[in-house]
């Protein structure tokens, strides 16, 4: 099987693309990132053979399977029958719950994936054994202190650049205690992380969040069996135990699908279908959002699985106008395919309230700003989030900046501009989903 590694490889480094490209037809996206983290790392954790089809196929979700098989997990390759484009990937997955995990043999690599990082301190804190995770220049950069603080009044013991407020972090493993722990910051990575600490913990913990994240963690282990109880929509209260074995088909990605949603909604004469779309109520506020701009988006329920809802998404070129939001927790990788909408709109729309665009893997206020600005889009960068004035826009020479999702936000832009544009630093997309100028192609071709 071709790894996500190898197809950044095999990446070109610049897409060119000329439109603009309708789009029809119909597409499985791949399989939700978060989700796809969080399987594997239940997996490892619960007692049997857990059977996951359709994981995510980027280098972000990859990165987290070489940790596991690192730690003594016996991770093997299955027969995916899913559709999804992009090598879905099919895994076993044995596990023997907490106890069986060991220390590696060397440095854990995370690449780019802060969820990997996150997630992989909370799992080892409890762990008898020292640990050492390390990243990319991008990665080493993102702040570690929202899970380490509240880590450590659990009794964590984690070193690390800056204090533990960075990367390289050495996490020694030690007897935890529960704890209630408020956290500064809504989200569902950190949560995610405490939460693999409290069932190692002595104890009951209560995580108390400022406002709602993704609830992938509390939905799955719930359906697991797993001792966690949600008190409130931020409130969740966790004692020690561990999730059962499972089998799990998992659903497409909201965050790569609303990329092709704006690609359809801003390329006059577009009509698709994305099929097995993850219908989870906290992944879905950006059609909401663009629904207040005037799109036409229909959603398909098809059914639930492990407490995850799961349907299609209809979409049809439309006439956006602007508006104003403010992005949850759920959608902030959202956004850059938002604010490329916002650019084809009609008006004015503000994006506020969402300085954590500043801290993923690019500052994407900027570096969002400047490829809407080479669209010929007028925007004003703002501390916590965008204005954008829609306009008449022109083909150019975007820049990914590292970031896919920024990648991905300036090849959407691009198929619905008539002429040629290139975007560069393509291999980027790689990290998420390295078949999405495929399958955008693969949509344009079934108009031709």
């Amino acid at each position: 099987m071709t790894r996500p590694n190898d197809d950044a490889v095999s990446q070109p480094r610049e897409l060119a693309i000329t439109g603009p490209r309708p789009l029809h037809g119909r597409l499985r996206v791949p399989g939700d990132k978060g989700i796809s983290h969080r399987a594997l790392l239940f997996a490892a954790i619960a007692r049997g053979t857990s059977h996951i089809t359709g994981l995510a196929p980027g280098d972000d979700v990859e990165r987290t399977r070489r940790a596991l098989v690192a730690l003594g997990v016996e991770v093997g390759d299955a027969p995916d029958t899913s559709n999804a484009s992009g090598g879905p990937v099919g895994v076993t997955v044995t596990g023997n719950g907490f106890d069986a995990l060991r220390a590696p043999d060397g440095v854990i690599d995370c690449g780019n994936s802060g969820t990997t990082m996150r997630m992989l301190v909370g799992l080892l804190s409890g762990r008898p054994f020292v640990s050492e995770l390390t990243g990319d220049v991008s990665l080493r950069r993102r702040p570690m202190a929202r899970v380490i603080d509240p880590l450590r009044t659990m009794g964590a013991v984690i070193d690390g650049a800056d204090g533990g407020r960075l990367a390289p972090l050495i996490v020694h493993g030690h007897p935890l205690h529960g704890a209630p722990m408020v956290l500064a910051t809504a989200s569902g990575q950190v949560k995610t992380a405490l939460v693999l600490a409290a069932l190692q913990a002595e104890g009951v913990s209560e995580i108390i969040e400022p406002a709602t994240s993704r609830d992938h963690t509390e939905r799955l282990l719930a359906a697991l069996g797993a001792p966690i109880e949600v008190a409130s929509p931020t409130t969740l209260r966790v004692t020690p135990g561990e999730p059962r074995a499972f089998d799990l088909a998992v659903p497409g990605d909201p965050s790569s699908a609303a990329f092709f949603v704006v690609a359809a909604l801003i390329t006059p004469g577009s009509d698709i279908v994305l099929e097995g779309v993850s219908l989870n109520p906290g992944r879905l506020e950006f059609v909401e959002i663009l629904r207040t701009m005037g799109a036409d988006i229909e959603v398909q329920p098809g059914g639930e699985q492990l407490g995850e809802p799961f349907g299609d998404l209809r979409v049809r070129a439309s006439a956006l106008v602007g508006t104003s939001f403010s992005p949850q927790e759920g959608i902030i990788d959202e956004v850059p395919a938002l604010a490329v909408a916002a650019a084809f709109a009609a008006g004015i729309t503000e994006i506020r309230d969402a300085p954590e665009l500043r801290v993923k893997e690019s500052d994407r206020i900027a570096t969002v700003a400047q490829e809407l600005t080479e669209l010929g889009a007028r925007v004003e960068a703002r501390p916590d989030g965008l204005v954008v004035h829609g306009g008449t826009l022109r083909p150019g020479i975007f820049k990914s900046h590292g970031d896919h999702r920024v990648a991905m936000a300036a090849a959407v832009a691009a198929n619905a501009l008539a002429g040629e544009s290139h975007v560069r630093g393509w291999q980027s997309v790689a990290v998420s989903y390295p078949a999405f100028g495929d399958d955008l192609a693969a949509l344009a071709a079934a108009s031709a």
